[in-house]
C-alpha cells in the first residue's frame, strides 16, 4: 500500500533536493498553499534546495514573477526549471521554419525569449502551442477546425506544456496539452517540451548541481507533484522518487484513502513512496 502521510517531514531527511511541481502544488491558479511555502521553508532550513519544476510554458524568469502574484514569495525555493526552458531547445531546432504561435498574451515571453516573429496560421511550418487562446472559455474542440490540413502538409507542433488540465481556483481549465493531443488525433505530429519527458528532469538535475556546487546522487531526489500522466511517470521514467499530492485534478474535494490511491495506481509498475491531500510539513 502507498503510505498515507499527514505531512512531508519524515520523508525529508532521505533527501537532499525537491523537485517540486508548481500548479496544483504550490498554487490553484490563483493564491499560494501558505502549507506548501512552509514545507519548502521547513526543507531548506534543514539544508534541502528546493527547484520548482513545472510545465509552464513561459521561461523561468516570467514563471517567477507569476508565483510572486499568487503570494509564493522567492524565498521558499532555489530555483526553476519550466517547460518553456526545454522548449526553447525545440525551437531552436526548428531553425528557419516560419512560426506560428497559438496562446494568450501571457506566454508571449517564450516568443520574446527565443527571437522568432510569428506568422499566420496559413503560412506557418511549425505551430507553438503554449496554451488555449481563452482558457476561461474554450476547449480543444474549438481548435478542431484551423487544424484540418496542417498535418497533410507536415506542419509540426511544439507543446511547451504537456499537461491536459489544471486548477484555477474552484474549477478545472484545459491547457496545451489536451490540444496538442487533438492534433495527434487528426494526424499531427507534436514535440512536447516539459513532464514526463526526461530533457526537463536532466535540466533539474544540472539545475541542482549547479546551486549545491555538486551533482546529488538519483536517490536523493524527491519528485513531488499532482499529475497522473505527467508528474508521476515522468519521476519513474527519470528513476526518481515521487511523492503524490492529492489535487482536484485527481482526487474530489483532495480526500485520499487506501481504495482511492489503489485504483488510481492500479495501471502503475512504480508507484509514489507516498501520498498527501496536500503538500505541507
Amino acid at each position: 500500500m502507498i503510505p498515507i502521510l499527514s505531512g512531508v517531514a519524515p520523508l525529508a531527511a532521505n533527501y537532499d533536493a525537491w523537485f517540486c511541481d508548481i500548479w496544483g502544488v504550490m498554487h490553484n491558479g490563483q493564491t499560494a498553499f501558505e502549507g506548501a511555502v512552509e514545507a519548502c521553508r521547513q526543507f531548506q532550513a534543514q539544508g534541502g534546495r528546493v527547484v520548482l519544476l513545472t510545465n509552464a510554458p513561459r521561461p523561468a524568469f516570467s514563471v517567477a514573477a507569476q508565483l510572486q502574484d499568487f503570494g509564493v514569495p522567492p524565498d521558499c525555493y532555489d530555483g526553476i526549471v519550466s517547460s518553456g526552458d526545454v522548449a526553447q531547445h525545440l525551437i531552436k531546432a526548428q531553425e528557419g521554419k516560419a512560426i506560428h504561435h497559438i496562446g494568450p498574451a501571457r506566454d508571449h515571453a517564450v516568443i520574446e525569449q527565443a527571437k522568432i516573429s510569428p506568422v499566420p496560421l496559413v503560412e506557418a511550418e511549425v505551430i507553438l502551442m503554449t496554451g488555449l487562446i481563452d482558457d476561461d472559455v474554450e476547449t480543444p474542440e474549438d481548435y478542431r477546425e484551423r487544424f484540418e490540413g496542417l498535418a497533410a502538409r507536415g506542419v509540426v507542433m511544439i507543446c511547451a506544456n504537456p499537461d491536459l488540465m489544471v486548477e484555477r481556483g474552484d474549477r478545472l481549465i484545459y491547457c496545451a496539452g489536451a490540444v496538442a493531443g487533438l492534433y495527434e488525433e487528426m494526424g499531427g505530429e507534436v514535440l512536447y517540451a516539459g513532464k514526463p519527458y526526461l530533457p526537463v528532469y536532466e535540466l533539474g538535475i544540472e539545475k541542482i548541481t549547479e546551486i549545491m556546487g555538486q551533482r546529488v546522487d538519483a536517490p536523493r531526489i524527491l519528485c513531488i507533484g499532482d499529475g497522473l500522466k505527467t508528474d508521476m511517470p515522468g519521476a519513474f521514467n527519470a528513476k526518481l522518487d515521487a511523492l503524490f499530492v492529492a489535487s482536484e485534478l485527481h482526487v474530489e474535494n483532495r480526500i485520499l484513502n487506501d481504495e482511492i490511491l489503489e485504483k488510481i495506481f492500479l495501471s502503475f509498475t512504480d508507484k509514489p513512496v507516498g501520498a498527501l491531500s496536500k503538500l505541507c510539513w
